[in-house]
This record gives C-alpha cells, structure tokens and sequence, in this order.
C-alpha cells in the first residue's frame, strides 16, 4: 500500500525564490563588476568574432528558415543575421562558445558565465529595437553589463559548492538557469512569473556531459552553451505568457531534480549572490584551451625557449611530467587517438606538446593541419599527469583559487630540468595588471579579423570607455558590429 503524498501546492524551493529576488532586487555598487563585466562583454565578442572563421561553427548560423529576417529583431555580430531573439541567442551563444576562448570560472563545477551573453545580448537588442519602433526608450549597455554581472553570479555561486560533472550533467544546464532568471529580470516579469520560469529550467531536460569526454569527444560541446543560453530565453518568454511553474521542482520527494538527477542531495551553497563572480572570473587572454591547462600551456612556452636555449629538440625528451589538480587529471588526462579538434583541445598532452613543438597554441592548432605533424603523438605519448593533493586543495581555496601545473623534463641522457610551476594563469584575478592590456590587444586582434579600420575604431572608442559604453543604447553598439 503506498503512503499518501500531500497535493497540497508547496512553497517555492528556497533556491527559486533566492535566485528571484536577487535578479529582482539586488543593486550592483560594484565599479569593479562593472569594469570586469566590460572587459568580459568584449573579450567575449572578440572570441565570437574569431569564431566565424571556422566553417564548422558559421554552418550552424542564421535563421532556422534560409532568407528569414525579423523586423527589429536581434542582430548577430559579425554577421548579416537578424533574428528572433530566441535564435539570435543561439548564434551568439555558439560563436563565442565555439574555440573555448571565453572567459572561465572553476570550483566544485566549472563552466564559462560568459556564455550567457548569447541570451542576455539578443534579447536586449530586440527589446531596444522593438521600444524605438514603438516611440519607447531602448535598453542601455549597462543594462546589459548589470545582466552580465547577474548571470555569472548565478552560474558561479550555484558551481562553488554543487558539482553537476560528478552525476554526469554539463555545467551548461546553470547557463540555462542563469539566462532564464535575467533575461525574466529583462522582459519585466513579477516574481511569481521569475520564479515560474527558472522552475521550468530546472524541470528541462538536462544535457549529457557525453560529448566532452572519451570516446565520444564532439563539436557539441562548442554549441551546447548557445544552445542552452536560447533555451534560457525560450522558457523566460513561455513563461511571460502566464504559464504556470513547478514550486518543489528541486525538492520533490521522488519527482524532483535532487532525487532525479543529484543523487537525492540538495545544494549547498558557500555565499550569497552578489557581485563576487564576476570579480574574479578568469579570462582565458594568451591560449584557446581548456583552462585546467592554461598555466600547464604558459609553462610550455617558457620551456619551448629553455630547449632551445639549450641546443635540445623534443626529440631528446623521454618523459614529461605534470603535477597537477584533481579537476584537471578528471577532464583533459588523456591518451590514445584524438579524432577532431574538440578531443584536442581537451587533452592536455596535446596542449603541451604543440608549444613545445611549435612555440606557440593557437585555435588553427587544433585542425588536422597541425594535428598531423609527426612529432606531436610520441611527445604526446611521453606525457603523464600526477595529481598533487595540495594543488587540488589551492584549486578549491576561495581566498587562492590557484590553477597550478608543475611540469619537469626528463632527457633521454638522464638529466633532467628543473620543475617549472605555474600557479596563476595570466587571466587570474591576480594577475589583472599585466592581463588586461593582453585582454584589449586581443579584442584589437578579434576586430581586426573582420571589420576596417574605421569601424574598428568606432567600436574601439566606446569598448575602451567605461561611461561611453554604460550611456549608449544596445542597439547603437550591437550595429557597430553589423554586416
């Protein structure tokens, strides 16, 4: 005999409603959120921008109708697009994703918040453009940065404490929740309409984190965030209409996403939402890799320089060693055949070994051009991964948040380098002064792929002006990004 299950409609879960009063009624007073946030909106464009060299991403692009166009609808950087805004989230949400470039943020779950933007920046476009048609005032770039600085504090504070890697979920499902509760924020909807919506986020179906790991590596997870970052928008206007929530979708005995998908355990959480994401979010400036492997790659140069210093090719080498974090042997530690770009640039064997090789790492690096060099696999092959319990500690401190990788080099004579330990990548919070003039000749480097010199100056002008670019209208700057 069954017991008896109460239907009588509970409360909202703690987690709904927290997560809509913050988007709601929290102020930013942070000038440092916002200076990061403008940092990352166009280092985050700049990526996109690079993106849409590689056929395998712009394939995916533009109406799902060839030809459609969408009176004030979103328009896509870089590109002709005009789009709804539920596409046009897709396609900014998928270029910017596509070379693993954007910025990062690491703890208990990792996942990249700039991956929002694709929902943020293509709803508020469509909402400016649609307001003017209307004889109404358009949205504000800082409208847009506030959103920004929001939806990474959603995504990172949900990640400090929960790890959705470990029940085999993607870290895009908290773009999703994220995206949902700002662009609700957005569209004016009242609490109950907030808290209905990130309700249906979590009530979604959930992506594998299959297309990430061996044997099934893919181009999906180039995608997966553009994907979810559109679906954010998608239940945020679905729920706009009045459609109903689900209060206890966390918490539901039986039928609720902690006995269903996390193993019957409910979040926990180290902070309160406010502006601490953002702060120190961690930009990935000099390398296109996954960023466990960012200070492990930073060290290959150094020691590409050493070998040649020292009259010495890879070829003399017989072992490598890199002393690293849990997180890192978990994702990237990996040998055998590596079958496309996405499996390269997730094996941090392949990311050390083209530097040493090669001197440099770049998104070109991944294709099978390079991939085909005869020196790559038996270097590859002499690369193993040792996790250091303190490093892993370090990783997860919230007052270090290191990403260290030590790497030593064994010779085929028995002699060996020292170790070279790199705690900090370049695009650490520590690190900010010598980060973000790289970050700017990034985004100078990113213009320049697809726009002249007199556009690129326009765009420079505001993107560099930290009250320039608050002030001016959404669908002012996203038009200086249009074909």
């Amino acid at each position: 005999m069954s017991a008896h299950i109460s239907n009588v409609r509970p409360e909202p879960d703690q987690v709904l409603a927290d997560i809509a009063d913050y988007v709601l009624n929290y102020e930013i007073k942070s000038e440092l959120a916002y200076e990061t946030a403008r940092n990352c909106l166009i280092d985050t464009l700049g990526c996109g921008l690079e993106a849409l060299d590689y056929p395998a991403c712009t394939k995916l692009m533009g109406p799902v109708i060839s030809g459609t166009t969408v009176p004030h609808g979103a328009k896509v950087p870089g590109t002709p697009y005009q789009l709804d805004p539920i596409q046009a989230a897709f396609n900014i949400g998928a270029m910017i994703r596509w070379l693993d470039f954007n910025d990062t943020w690491l703890a208990a779950e990792w996942g990249h918040p700039s991956d929002n933007l694709g929902g943020i920046l293509a709803v508020a476009d469509w909402m400016s453009r649609t307001a003017i048609a209307a004889g109404k005032k358009p949205l504000l770039m800082r409208d847009v940065l506030t959103a920004m600085i929001k939806a990474h504090e959603i995504q990172g504070v949900i990640a400090l404490e929960n790890s959705f890697n470990r029940v085999g979920l993607d870290h895009v499902i908290l773009v999703k929740v994220a995206t949902t509760a700002v662009v609700a924020q957005m569209l004016g909807l009242t609490r109950d309409e907030t808290i209905n919506a990130v309700s249906l986020a979590w009530v979604d179906g959930q992506s594998l984190r299959t297309y990430r790991h061996s044997p099934n590596t893919g181009s999906r997870k180039s995608w997966a965030a553009g994907d979810a970052t559109s679906r954010g928008v998608r239940l945020a206007l679905i729920a706009q209409t009045g459609e109903m929530g689900y209060p206890s979708v966390l918490s539901a005995p039986g039928w609720g996403f902690y006995d269903v998908s996390f193993k019957g355990q409910p979040f926990k959480f180290q902070r309160p939402y406010g502006s601490y994401v953002m702060e120190n979010v961690l930009f990935k400036i000099s390398f296109p890799a996954e960023f466990h492997s960012q200070t492990a790659v930073e060290a290959a140069m150094t020691l590409h320089a050493k070998l040649a210093q020292l009259g010495r090719s890879v070829e003399d080498i017989k072992r490598i060693t890199i002393r690293t974090h849990e997180a890192c042997v978990r994702i990237i530690d990996k040998q055998g055949p590596l079958n496309n770009p996405a499996d390269r640039d997730h094996c941090i064997q392949y990311m050390v070994a083209v530097p040493l090789i090669l001197g440099r790492l770049t998104a070109s690096d991944y294709e099978d051009s390079i991939a085909s060099n005869a020196l790559i696999d038996p270097l590859r092959a002499k690369i193993f991964c040792v996790e250091d319990p303190q490093f892993t500690r370090d990783y997860l401190d919230p007052e270090k948040r290191s990403i260290p990788n030590g790497l030593t080099v064994e010779f085929n004579d028995g002699t060996a380098l020292d170790e070279l330990v790199v705690e900090y990548p370049i695009g650490h919070r520590r690190r900010r002064k010598d980060g973000i003039p790289l970050l700017e000749a990034k985004f100078r480097t990113n213009l320049n792929r697809r726009f002249a010199d007199k556009r690129q100056k326009q765009i420079l002008a505001v993107s560099l002006d930290q009250a320039k670019l608050e002030a001016m209208p959404v669908n002012d700057y996203v038009d200086l990004y249009a074909l």
